[in-house]
């Protein structure tokens, strides 16, 4: 049988009636293909990239089996995740999902106080969602104990492995009992995390999703707007200006950048806050919040929010500065039309990001359609895009490599010349 409603997938209605009460009738690629097994008790390989509702699968699957039977106060299921965000966000959905059910959970992490999670943990919960840090931090105080724990999930093991976390996710799996349900999820499969799935998993069913590109992404609308550097923070005001409706991510390529766009934009009277690794937790908390329940429309943060953040609703993202990573693209414009919505990505280009720019689009497959309708626009680039071939080397001449070229900046432009940016309108 095709699955094409959450309603063919064999949860129990007080999953069914969680998903349908947050708006949720289709499931995504990923959903489809991988609760059917992790419901059948299998072990699950999942690589998928972020943005593709992976939450989700393991989350479903998870509370139906902790629901079949009654806790004992004990940790059953246990969740490791790579980041603060994305650990928060994991708890949430599963008070989400399961709002109908008897089973309670807590999420622990660095960067806040202890003593609450601790309480948290005394009292029993069901299902742990934890960062590895303080995860061992509080195993080795004897705070936590995993021998009871019957379904473990990885999430994100690449960003484990770019985190330095393996080492501390083997010691964590090395105390949950070998008899269990284990679902593995990355993006990507380097050897480490092939490796280190080889060990956890046991004859695990494997499902693979497609990367996003831009030839099978039709409701994310992409826009490149090749500006000067200097001018970046222009564009970005009238842009926003422009377009006052829907949530906004802006991404920025250093922490000290976001928090210097975030302090423009405010200064313009556009609100808007960074978030970054060298905010306190609290802080990075109170934004998210603020982010998801709309009363922050402007969001402006560096690549790890881009594995680390999943609020529906943000209509545009826009790259203030392109990732010195061409995979993070997709990550990034990732955080847009989810759920099935539509929406916008705008990448801003200077000539310094050329050689990245080419990269992302050698990763996608084809070129991002130019827009050109802004006052800022750089005349002349896009007969640039490519590196140009050497000329052929003749007997007696060095061979001459591209020449650089001159470019021309058109900044403001005479009074009243501005046009309407189309993607924005």
């Amino acid at each position: 049988m095709s699955i094409t409603r959450f309603a063919d997938l064999s949860l129990d209605r007080p999953l069914l009636s969680a998903v349908t009460e947050q708006g949720y009738t289709t499931p995504t690629e990923i959903q489809r293909n991988s609760i059917p097994h992790a419901l059948a008790g299998r072990d699950l390989l999942a690589v998928a990239p972020t943005g593709t509702g992976k939450t989700a699968a393991f989350t479903l699957p998870m509370l139906q089996h902790l629901s079949k039977k009654p806790g004992n106060r004990a940790i059953r299921a246990l969740v490791l995740a790579p980041t603060r965000e994305l650990a928060l966000q994991v708890n949430e959905a599963v008070t989400v999902y399961g709002k109908h059910l008897k089973l309670t959970s807590a999420v622990i992490m660095g960067g806040v106080n202890m003593n609450p999670q601790i309480r948290s943990l005394r009292r029993g919960v069901d299902i742990l969602v934890a960062t590895p840090g303080r995860l061992l931090d509080l195993m080795n105080q004897g705070h936590v104990k995993l021998d009871r724990v019957e379904f473990f999930v990885l999430d994100e093991a690449d960003r484990m492995l770019d985190m330095g976390f393996i080492h501390d996710v083997r010691k964590i799996a090395s105390k949950v009992p070998t008899h269990r349900q284990t679902l593995f999820f990355s993006a990507t499969m380097p050897a480490p995390v092939a490796e280190l799935a080889h060990t956890l998993l046991r004859d695990p069913a494997r499902v693979d999703v497609a990367p996003v590109a831009a030839e099978n992404t039709p409701q994310i609308e992409q826009r490149l707007m090749f500006v000067g550097n200097g001018d970046k923070q222009a564009l970005l005001i009238d842009l926003l200006r422009k377009n006052s409706q829907g949530r906004i991510l802006v991404f920025a390529r250093t922490k000290h950048r976001a928090d210097r766009v975030a302090r423009k934009l405010n200064q313009s009277g556009i609100r808007a806050e960074a978030i970054h690794g060298n905010k306190t937790q609290g802080a990075r908390v109170r934004t998210l919040e603020d982010f998801t329940s709309g009363r922050l429309r402007v969001l402006v943060g560096t690549d790890i929010v881009a594995r680390g953040i999943d609020v529906d609703g943000i209509s545009h993202v826009i790259n203030f500065d392109l990732s010195d990573e061409p995979e993070n693209y997709i990550h990034r414009i990732g955080r847009t039309a989810r759920a099935g919505a539509t929406g916008k990505a705008v990448s801003f280009c200077d000539p310094d990001e050329f050689t990245k720019l080419r990269q992302i689009e050698r990763l996608i497959g084809g070129p991002i359609e130019i827009d050109a309708t802004h006052a800022w626009h750089i005349d002349g680039v896009a007969q640039r895009r490519e590196p140009q071939r050497p000329a052929a080397r003749q007997s007696g001449q060095r061979p001459q490599g591209p020449r650089k070229p001159r470019w021309q900046h058109s900044r403001r432009g005479p009074r009243g010349s501005r046009r309407q940016p189309a993607l924005m309108a």
